[in-house]
């Protein structure tokens, strides 16, 4: 996919059941962690419970209620007794990725400050400055119902819309996929007025469209290519060909999964093949691109669509070297129709700048 040409760059423990040598016999259960919460925000090493069981996530989940089949993401830790072992109840806790000085944050992205363990929300982009420092560009964000997402809890495309706007798409490419990765990118298409939300879904759906066939294809069909930038000191553990294109914006290349990687708070350098696992993994990885990414436009697509600049300037974000200016202008056009039709499925008008 032509994305690939611009993208910028367990512990595992054992619960040991304690037999008892002298009769009568005590032996005696792992005490339940908390509860299993379909809200909560689990990251690989974090536990829960479920059914008097004690679960494992293995990477970033949300959703998914533990058991030993779905998409795998749930290790069996055995059984447990005590503690709250049950079934569901809300959490109040989140989890989500640790501040990092130096890294670009957009606004919406939400952290956590290892030095007090609070999280704060960025209500401005800003190039990793000190969350506790810089009050214009952070604010303190309150965990409530295990870090959902900050409020974004309705996406304003239906899953009756997703569906209509995907009729041909892979089941991978869940709708419930979707809404657990925005909640890792509260920012997204609640920002601005209801026209400019619906119009900034329009125009990544429109692109993620466009990208994969209309939702069809999660991988790029040939594999071949070196995708390997050999000159990064990380190098690329997964394998000289791992790095192929995947997911909605076909990632691709071993510097762009150690950036989206670190920026999700998961290990795709050395695991890439989670993009095409996991759906939400997948979802986040196009969001990931869609707020930190500038390409050749100097702008990341959601600031062009909050702000106004229009959708054009998110196709020159994505692919703006070989669609832009002149260049394979069916292409870009082909966008720019996609976008349209949604807008209109959202009952918004598109707005000015289409084309770059």
């Amino acid at each position: 996919m032509s994305l690939r040409r611009f993208l910028a760059g367990l512990a595992t423990f054992a619960v040991a059941a304690t037999v008892a040598v002298v009769a009568p016999a005590t032996a005696s259960a792992a005490t339940c962690a908390a509860a299993y919460s379909a809200t909560q925000v689990y990251t690989g090493g974090m536990t829960a419970s479920y059914n008097s069981h004690n679960w494992q996530a293995k990477w970033w989940t949300q959703g998914e209620t533990p058991s030993t089949g779905g998409s795998g993401v749930w290790a069996d830790q055995g059984s447990c007794t005590g503690g709250s072992g049950g079934g569901g109840g809300g959490g109040t806790t989140c989890s989500y990725p640790d501040w990092v000085a130096g890294t670009n944050y957009s606004t919406g992205a939400i952290v956590r400050y290892p030095a007090n363990g609070q999280y704060y929300q960025a209500t401005h982009d800003n190039p990793g400055y000190d969350p506790t420092i810089s009050t214009w560009y952070w604010s303190p964000y309150s965990c409530t119902g295990g870090g959902g997402g900050g409020g974004n809890t309705g996406f304003v495309v239906s899953e009756a819309q997703f569906n209509q706007m995907f009729p041909s798409r892979n089941s991978f490419y869940t709708y419930a996929g979707l809404t657990a990765a925005i909640a890792k990118f509260p920012g997204f298409a609640t920002t601005g007025s209801d026209t400019v939300q619906k119009q900034e879904a329009a125009a990544f759906l429109a692109n993620v469209s466009h990208e994969t066939g209309g939702l069809v294809y999660i991988t790029e069909i040939d594999k071949s290519g070196n995708y390997c930038d050999t000159s990064q000191s990380y190098g690329c553990p997964a394998g000289t060909y791992a790095y192929y294109g995947r997911g909605p914006l076909q990632l691709s290349w071993n510097f762009n999964y150690y950036a989206a990687g670190n920026y999700l708070g998961l290990n795709l350098l050395s695991n890439p093949y989670l993009v095409e696992q996991d759906a939400s993994v997948a979802w986040q990885t196009g969001l990931w691109y869609w707020f930190t990414g500038t390409g050749n436009g100097g702008t990341t697509s959601h600031n062009a669509m909050v702000n106004g600049q229009g959708f054009g300037a998110t196709i020159r974000a994505i692919n703006g070297g070989l669609e832009c200016n002149g260049n394979n202008t069916a292409e870009m056009q082909d966008r720019v129709n996609l976008y349209q039709q949604y807008a209109s499925m959202l009952g918004v008008s598109p707005g000015g700048n289409l084309t770059c």
